[in-house]
């Protein structure tokens, strides 16, 4: 198209200047044709890889133990990246990734789920921060979003929106995937667009979420270029792979039979011994050494061993499985002859490996918050031929993610050491990239995607978008790397924090300090103040073994000060080291869209996340349904919520009897059951929670009703005090995740009669057995 200015984004509409005859057949008549909007010409197709929670010892391209071929492949032709950082969580990676800017600047100091009213924790991006996705698409690029989004609101994340920060309202023509931090890899809740849809199959029919997303992803990319070959693209590939929990079909598990039986502390050798013949670290590189907070291998239960060696394999087979879907979409490219003209980045994690599974590891992820005393040796070992299955939601040990952060110190949520933060990362551009095969040194962050991005496709970065002025990117491009490995680093100075966990880089000295441990979910912090800060020097220790705070205290003090600076500047304080506490809307401050203790839901609406349910932890509480049983009976889920991890679900057996369950963790199950069918015809369904009271986790006694008469009971002894899991969802009609209880299947549990209504009330002011439909609403709003 002509040349526009694109700094003011979209491109103004221009007039036509010239005659406007009367007769179109007028030989006067003259027109400029009609153009569409591309990006300069030479602009590259973009491809982005974001693998999740992967430590910078894990793959085979960098020196780990887990054979990744395609990570292999790409670094052959192109350039590895042995200095580049994240934010050390998973929210603040990818918004700082996607806007170009640090993570509190667009409020992402921490995750969605724990946003508070504070400007850098509000999860909301500020209209002056647009991103990358979106000044692509208004420059003619065509855009895709397939995976994971965990950057929005809690609060939006409904199917009614509102959807402006949805991917496809942050410049993403197409999206694919699931909202939130993690994602059951064989019952996902995945939207197509905005709308939610059912993936095509149970794990018994060979269904799981990564080649599914990797189809989605190879037929999007087909599509675009056979509509419009010369529009170039730009994908953004987030699979939900590697993070929590570890779902991997068993034969890709089993590669790696025995290959951990060493164990953690052997492995970070044996992975440390590879980076130095590899030259990922110089000669002169020191091993960190680990921390007593991280018990030894040795010390560990000869009992439990077997079961920690088999998280790993689990987790390193998951790894495979996500490079070699990876690799599919890069062989989608080079079917389609534009792998060449593609500048990829496969950033091989967004934040160090995972250290939220415990010191032995889960079976299943939410017993650390929940209860993690409840999975004992005996129970994991009852358990170990499960893990990696659907019945699981595993997780490994804290002494494996430190392991796979070698050589460095501690791991993700730790944003004060590189073991939190340091990211290996390929670059892969051939035709514009002339070096291959070879790696890059120089200092890099997350934030300089995006400008490199620009740069390479001539686009510059707006100063208006949508009418709005834009506060300049943060980041600095790299594209000054790809021709001088010497060059000297233009990134020169990057803040770090997460969770009071928080440095400072500076022309290669590095202040840190490590506030709290990411798997200490429970007691007491010390004061900010009161934090001890190392100092390193990364001229002489590549890997910060060496702590100088004592011997140079005044370059401590001016990193201190710095640190201090660009906190004030990019919106980091005040500073929060709360976790648990910001699970709950009320103490964070953010919305909850259950007002006051009634809600009402209708049937059909699925996958509710849990921010958008009415809270019934810890109190006494009722759910009430109209449901209308046909001739012959009815089975199926009258509403549930949450899934195999936990939760409770209202439904009608396959004899058609009421039936109430309550899942805790996966481990202590309680049902209670009428003792006759619901015959056909209008009822309504109710069963009553009465919460013990006396502190959060407590039980309660449980009271079944059909038009107001008791037709069971039973007791709950122990229930959910903070959350049943982070992704599986409610729903009315059916449960669209993994399921609460065995009872009913996975799938194929929609409810084969018709619900009218159904409402939850919380708290025990409420002894009406009968709702009268009429006045339905009317008491949900004065409940308000």
């Amino acid at each position: 198209m002509p040349d526009v200015n694109r700094e003011v984004l979209p491109i103004p509409d221009r007039t036509f200047p010239g005659l406007t005859t009367y007769d179109a057949r007028d030989p006067d008549t003259s027109f400029p044709p009609i153009s569409r909007l591309r990006p300069p010409e030479g602009a590259p197709n973009v491809l982005i890889v974001l693998v999740d929670d992967v430590g910078f010892g894990a793959s085979s391209a960098f020196g780990g133990p887990v054979h990744m071929p395609t990570a292999e492949r790409l670094a052959g032709d192109g350039l590895k990246y042995t200095r580049f950082h994240t934010t050390a969580l998973c929210s603040p990676t990818r918004a700082a990734m996607l806007s170009g800017r640090n993570h509190h600047a667009v409020g992402m100091g921490g995750i969605t789920e724990l946003a508070t009213s504070a400007p850098g924790y509000t999860s909301i991006r500020p209209n002056t921060c647009a991103p990358l996705a979106e000044i692509l698409r208004l420059n003619g690029y065509a855009t895709a979003h397939v995976g994971k989004c965990h950057e929005v609101p809690v609060w939006e994340s409904t199917p009614t929106g509102p959807f402006d920060r949805w991917p496809t309202g942050n410049g993403f023509d197409y999206f694919y995937g699931f909202i939130g931090g993690e994602m059951n890899q064989w019952y996902p809740d995945v939207y197509l667009g905005t709308a939610p849809v059912e993936p095509w199959g149970t794990p018994e029919d060979g269904y799981h979420l990564m080649p599914d997303l990797a189809d989605k992803a190879v037929q999007w990319v087909r599509q675009a270029k056979s509509l419009q070959p010369d529009q170039p693209f730009f994908m953004y590939f987030a699979p939900g792979a590697t993070h929590t929990p570890h779902h991997v079909p068993k034969e890709w598990a089993d590669k790696y039979k025995g290959k951990f039986d060493k164990g953690w502390d052997a492995l970070r050798e044996q992975t440390f011994a590879r980076q130095m013949k590899l030259g990922i670290v110089p000669p002169d590189a020191e091993l960190t050494t680990r921390h007593e907070e991280i018990p030894a291998w040795e010390t560990m239960d000869e009992e439990l061993k077997p079961v920690l060696a088999r998280e790993m394999e689990v987790y390193a087979g998951f790894l495979e499985y996500a490079d070699h879907h990876v690799g599919r979409l890069i062989d989608a490219l080079a079917d389609l002859g534009v792998l060449e003209d593609t500048l990829v980045y496969y950033i091989i994690g967004d934040n160090g490996a995972s250290a939220e599974g415990s010191l032995h590891g889960s079976f299943n992820g939410m017993t650390i918050v929940e209860a993690p005393e409840i999975e004992s040796t005996e129970f994991l070992r009852e358990h170990i031929d499960e893990l990696g299955t659907p019945t699981s939601y595993n997780h490994y040990a804290v002494g494996w993610a430190h392991a796979l952060c070698a050589p460095y110190q501690w791991t993700k949520q730790v944003a004060s050491h590189w073991g939190g933060t340091r990211n290996g990362t390929i670059v892969h551009w051939p035709k514009g990239i002339s070096a291959a095969g070879e790696m890059r040194h120089q200092f890099c962050h997350v934030i300089d995607v995006a400008p490199t991005v620009l740069e390479l496709a001539g686009v510059p970065e707006p100063t208006a978008v949508h009418g709005i002025t834009q506060e300049p990117m943060h980041g600095t491009s790299m594209a000054y790397t790809f021709g001088d490995a010497a060059a000297a680093e233009r990134h020169e100075t990057q803040y770090f924090e997460m969770f009071g966990n928080r440095g400072i880089y500076h022309k290669g000295w590095s202040a840190v300090t490590k506030h709290r441990t990411p798997w200490e979910l429970h007691g007491d912090l010390v004061r900010f103040d009161d934090d001890v800060w190392e100092l390193y020097d990364g001229s002489s220790d590549w890997t910060q073994a060496h702590d100088l705070a004592k011997e140079q205290p005044e370059k401590l003090h001016e990193l201190q000060r710095l640190f201090l600076i660009e906190a004030a500047k990019h919106n980091v304080l005040p500073l929060d080291d709360r976790s648990i506490e910001r699970l709950i809307p009320e103490s964070a401050g953010r919305p909850s869209l259950a007002l006051g203790d009634s809600q009402v839901l209708y049937d059909g609406m699925v996958g509710l996340q849990e921010d958008c349910m009415l809270n019934v932890k810890n109190k006494s509480h009722s759910v009430t349904a109209e449901v209308t049983v046909p001739t012959g009976g009815a089975r199926g889920v009258i509403v549930n919520q949450g899934g195999v991890t936990g939760g409770w679900a209202l439904y009608l057996s396959s004899d058609g009897h009421l039936r109430y369950h309550y899942n805790f963790l996966g481990v202590q199950g309680a049902s209670i059951s009428s003792a006759d069918a619901v015959p056909e015809g209008k009822h309504q369904v109710r069963f009553e929670f009465a919460y013990d009271g006396g502190g959060a986790g407590k039980g309660g006694d449980v009271t079944l009703y059909v038009d107001g008469e008791q037709v069971g009971d039973g007791r709950v002894e122990r229930t959910h005090a903070y959350h049943y899991n982070l992704t599986e969802t409610a729903g009315v009609g059916r449960d669209s995740g993994s399921p609460v209880c065995d009872d009913y299947p996975a799938g194929d549990n929609a409810f084969s009669g018709t619900i009218d209504w159904v409402r939850i009330d919380a708290g025990n002011d409420s002894h009406d057995h009968l709702i009268d439909p009429e006045h339905l609403l009317n008491l949900a709003m004065n409940r308000q």
